[in-house]
């Protein structure tokens, strides 16, 4: 099942920097890209097909870092 999470940042260079940890070759199962601006990125993923996905937290986590929170 895919899910999408938008964060919001303080700035466009702070989106930027976040987008590009996410689309680092190390999380091939995550796509992101700015969303509507330059301070929001779209994260979408697949949920595991079995046990806890952990993916979500571990995004907040990470936007969390970054000073950015999910946008709904």
């Amino acid at each position: 099942m895919q899910n999408k999470i938008i964060y919001q940042f303080p700035s466009a260079q702070v989106a930027n920097r976040f987008l590009n940890e996410i689309n680092a070759p190390q999380l091939p199962h995550i796509k992101a890209k700015l969303h509507r601006g330059s301070d929001k990125v779209e994260v979408v993923y697949f949920y595991a097909d079995s046990g806890f996905d952990s993916t979500s937290s571990e995004l907040d986590d990470l936007a969390s870092k970054y000073d950015g929170a999910e946008f709904s």
